[in-house]
Parts: structure tokens; sequence; C-alpha cells
């Protein structure tokens, strides 16, 4: 004769089953800023940081990538209208026009401009120099950029550390009854700081190494640029 199971025993296991579900569903469903919460002092201290860097990493970028973006179109008509004034010696009226202009190429040829009565070998170096002082000033923001996509990982791992330390600490504390409640902070805050860490990393290579390739265009560009204005000059000498 097979055994019945009592109903009430029943609707108990699955009462039980029920809460063991809601309570896995409550689990899963821990948002970020509640991760952050858990994560203790040193690792908010951290998060608050990578943060930072964040937005510092993101405003350069978006500042460096508008200038960049306007110096890389080439401005067609400024450079016929200063070959015609310089091949007609209306040397002021040059100067005035790129004093107007707001680009690379215009800053250049206006401190060319101040040396065109020079040798062509002097006008050349003083020309290059020009240009590699207004490249070094275009990208005076990137290394910024750079040291935030190494230092913010570093930070995310230092958080690492302390989580690590806060464990071993309540390990040491628990007095032989270790509960995941009291590893729970430290873990938090090992695995939150290094993901943000990582995450802030990651995004300011990414814009660091764009940002240096666009540069480097910008730069090539400039170069031929003055080898125009350059060989301008030396067949009006």
């Amino acid at each position: 004769m097979s055994a019945q199971v009592p109903t009430e025993i029943t609707s108990s296991s699955q009462d039980t089953l029920l809460n063991t579900a809601q309570t896995i569903e409550q689990t899963h469903e821990l948002s970020v800023i509640d991760l952050i919460q858990s994560g203790g002092v040193g690792g908010q201290i951290i998060i608050a940081l990578l943060f930072i860097l964040s937005v510092v990493a993101i405003y350069i970028f978006v500042e460096r990538y508008m200038a960049i973006r306007k110096e890389q179109k080439r401005d067609e008509s400024f450079l016929l209208t200063i070959k015609d004034f310089i091949q007609d010696e209306k040397y002021d009226a040059a100067k005035e026009l790129c004093e107007r202009t707001d680009s690379l190429v215009a800053k250049v040829y206006r401190g060319g401009l101040n040396h065109i009565h020079r040798s062509e070998e002097d006008f050349n170096n003083r020309l290059e120099k020009i240009a590699n002082q207004e490249i070094h000033k275009m990208e005076t923001k990137l290394p910024t950029l750079a040291t935030i996509s190494g230092a913010a990982p570093m930070m995310g791992f230092l958080g690492t550390v302390i989580g690590m330390i806060v464990v071993f600490h309540n390990i040491a504390t628990a007095g032989g009854k270790i509960e995941l409640e009291l590893l729970s902070n430290g873990i938090y805050t090992a695995m939150t700081t290094t993901v943000a860490g990582l995450i802030v990393g990651i995004i300011a290579y990414i814009a660091y190494n764009n940002l240096v390739a666009r540069m480097a265009k910008v730069a090539f560009s400039l170069e031929t640029s003055c080898d125009e204005f350059a060989d301008i000059i030396t067949k009006k000498n």
C-alpha cells in the first residue's frame, strides 16, 4: 500500500519554495547603487574618485575632439587668399587675415610672416619650430587622459586590496563565527571598485588613442601646409 503525503506538509513545502524563490529574485535585483552603498567607506571613496576621473576624461575627450575635428578641415579659401597677399607683397593684410582666422594653420602662418625676410634655411627652421609649438599646445591635455587610463584601473585594484583587508579583518574578529554578512562589505568593495576602475580606464584608453590618431593626421596636414607656405615664400624671395 502506498503512503499518502499529508496535504498540510505539501502546502508548507510549496510556501517554503515560494519564499525561497522570492528571496533569490530579490537578491538578483541588487542595483548598482546598492552595490556601492554596500562597499563600505573605503569603497565609496574610491568610487567617488573614479567618478571624478571619468568626468574629467569625458570632458577632455569631447573638448579636444571638437578642437581637433575643426583643424582637420582644410580651408582652401584661406590658403588661396594668403598666397595672393604674399605674391602681391601685402604682408600686413596677410597678417591681419591670419589674426582674424581661428585655425592652427593661421597661427603658424602668422608666426612665419614675422620671419619672412630671413634666409631660406633660417625661415624653414623657425617655421618648423612654430608649427611644433602649436602642435604641442593642441596636445597639452592628452597626457592627462593617458594618466587617467592608467591610474583608474590601479585605483580599482587599490579598492580590491582594501576590500580584502576588510574581509580578513572581519574573519579575524569574528571569534570563530564566520557569517557571510560579515564578509559581504569587503567583497563588495573588492568587486565594485575593480569593475569601476577597469571601466573608467578602458574608456580613457580608447579616447586617448582616438585623439592621438586624429592629432597625427592634423600634424601631417599642418606639415603639408607649412611646405606650401615655405615654397611660396622661397619663390617670392
